[in-house]
């Protein structure tokens, strides 16, 4: 008898395979089950930038610690407490982690499974007494992978924990480049108030000229008026510096990762402390291959790929096997005495499965998203290079006329003085100098914070110095 069972279920199982073996040579008549080959998303060429950032030779790149570059030693400080207390770049971080942990989660896919149960029944009917049944049993299932399904999971799985991996570096960048030019903000503040209350001692030092003057018929009253009004704004302008140098400083708390408040910035003039460098801006191509946002989308866009050839696959049959084992008693005493065993092998072939189609359609059309996605960020890209290289040509153009009007003024300011000694001119006329020499050094200390946070943007938008990256299938 039990001969008999075993051949009749041995001769449905091969019945089964064979019926399964006749669909799989079918398959290339009835779907495509072949995934999509991986290409990068064409984009519009470009051979090279339109403004040279300097005449730098090709085998110069950038360092990976490019901060350094400034030569301030407390800026190198604040970025190494940036990079170790942040909280964004710890989000990052952590999304790495989930992405690494995801990737096991699919492999787990291609694993058997092992479930044990234990249960116990009690009926009572009337009239009879209560009947019991005790049941102990252990489940094993295993899908074998045979078309590399899960296989195609794990690359599009391994694909997004690169891609994670990109946004972290993506996020430091940002992170430093945070750090320095809220930095170069602070220091520029701190000049402008020296400036300022500079400019401020010279104004109330002229209002003195008036009023004595006014006293004596010599000036209107109006003269003195408009010259209060002048120490009025002044003073306005003092206040709003020192409003912007203490909001600064709490960002660049929260950017070090310390709170608001608690963090302070020894002052210092930011033209003496900060020099820009020069940025080696390399090819366009350089910047495809090393810039983190264009390597995270791209590796996005491979992800998607492998993900259309799951789905594609899952047209493919599927083989399970199945084993139980388990004893049943109405004693307790008696469960172990008897052992049931079995093993099923099953081929489920899922071709004409309606999720299955719309499954594949749907992960298409998820990969025509990233693949513009990605042509959108290289695009993006090219214009915030270019854009920073225009900002830097035309702001160094501008330094260059800047000194040479304050040079200009500090020759006329030299002159008035050398004719105040000689009487030809009064002292309003000197004051009245140093005031436009200070408004020149003004705008020559914006400029030059200005070409700083241009040159850290280059930095950043080149992809700072991390090393280039060829996208590709792998497995972690």
């Amino acid at each position: 008898m039990i001969a008999d069972c075993a051949r009749r279920h041995l001769r449905s199982v091969l019945c089964r395979t064979a019926l399964a073996a006749v669909g799989v040579a079918l398959l290339p008549s009835c779907a495509d089950f072949r995934g999509p080959e991986y290409r990068v998303p064409d984009t519009p060429a470009k051979s090279s930038w339109s403004q040279p950032a300097a005449s730098v030779s090709a085998p110069d790149t950038i360092t990976q610690d490019w901060w350094r570059e400034f030569r301030d030693p407390y800026l190198d400080g604040l970025v190494d407490k940036a990079i170790a207390g942040n909280f964004d770049i710890k989000v990052l971080a952590a999304r790495i982690q989930v992405a690494g942990a995801q990737i096991a989660e699919v492999q787990a896919q291609a694993l058997p499974t092992v479930d044990v149960a234990a249960g116990a029944i009690f009926t009572k009917s009337t009239g009879q007494s209560t009947q019991r049944r005790y049941d102990v049993g252990v489940q094993a299932n295993w899908e074998i992978d045979i078309w590399g399904k899960v296989e195609k999971g794990v690359q599009a799985q391994t694909a997004e924990y690169r891609a994670t991996e990109a946004d972290w570096r993506a996020g430091f960048l940002t992170l430093v480049s945070a750090v320095a030019t809220t930095y170069f903000q602070i220091l520029q503040f701190d000049e402008q108030i020296d400036q300022q209350r500079k400019a401020l001692a010279t104004n109330k030092t002229i209002l003195a000229i008036y009023e004595a003057q006014f006293a004596n018929g010599l000036v209107p009253q109006t003269q003195v008026i408009r010259q209060r009004a002048e120490i009025n704004q002044l003073t306005t302008d003092l206040l709003e510096l020192q409003r912007l140098r203490d909001v600064s400083e709490n960002a660049l708390a929260t950017l070090t990762g310390v709170p608001a408040g608690e963090f302070k910035v020894p002052r210092g003039y930011l033209r003496d402390k900060v020099q820009a460098p020069v940025v080696p801006a390399g090819l366009p191509s350089q910047m495809l291959a090393r810039r983190p946002d264009i390597i995270a989308a791209e590796y996005r866009v491979l992800s998607a790929y492998d993900l259309v050839g799951q789905a594609k696959l899952a047209q493919l049959p599927s083989v399970s096997l199945t084993g139980r084992a388990g004893t049943a008693s109405l004693s307790p005493s008696d469960l172990f005495r008897t052992f049931t065993l079995s093993f099923l092998p099953s081929i489920n072939f899922p071709l004409f499965d309606p999720g299955i189609k719309a499954r594949i359609k749907t992960s298409e059309a998820q990969t025509k998203v990233v693949e513009e996605d990605y042509r959108r960020t290289v695009m993006a890209a090219y214009e915030e290079v270019e854009n920073t290289l225009v900002n830097l040509a035309a702001r160094q153009k501008q330094r260059t006329q800047l000194e040479q009007q304050t040079e200009q003024l500090r020759v006329v300011a030299t002159q008035i003085e050398a004719q105040l000694k000689v009487g030809v001119v009064s002292q309003l006329e000197v004051f009245e100098s140093e005031r436009q020499m200070l408004r020149a050094e003004l705008l020559l200390l914006a400029i030059h914070q200005q070409i700083l946070s241009d040159t850290v943007t280059l930095y950043k938008t080149l992809g700072g110095g991390w090393p280039t990256v060829t996208v590709r299938n792998e497995s972690k």
